[in-house]
């Protein structure tokens, strides 16, 4: 049985690996900051992109995707604005995706939401 933060380090693994087979390149992987964290920091042409990563082996409880909850959303802003303030990349277009992860091993459904949501401003 493994642990929850092995089973997520996997299902970011995963979402590493698809992304980066459709020309993601990684930048860093569980950035943290006062109040948050970012699974994966990915460049996509000349964007930043916050890639949040939700697994769930089964959807009676709801979908992956539907767990990134406007305080979470709020909290990923957050993370990813200290991000840019530390890095010197707020000249950067950014956007906010979930890759969602649904099933069991040999079974795995992977969607990957662009845009997911947008920072309040």
């Amino acid at each position: 049985q493994l642990s929850r933060k092995a089973i997520g380090d996997e299902a970011e693994s995963l979402a590493c690996a698809y992304l980066s087979k459709r020309g993601l390149s990684l930048r860093t992987r569980n950035y943290r900051c006062r109040g948050g964290e970012i699974d994966l920091i990915m460049q996509d042409d000349d964007s930043l992109v916050f890639i949040e990563v939700r697994y769930r082996k089964n959807t009676g409880y709801g979908r992956a995707a539907e767990t990134v909850t406007a305080y979470k959303q709020r909290r990923l802003v957050h993370c990813a604005q200290v991000y840019m303030q530390r890095h010197r990349a707020w000249n950067m277009p950014a956007r906010f995706d979930v890759v969602s992860i649904e099933g069991e091993a040999g079974n795995l459904r992977v969607d990957w939401i662009s845009n997911a949501f947008e920072a309040a401003s």
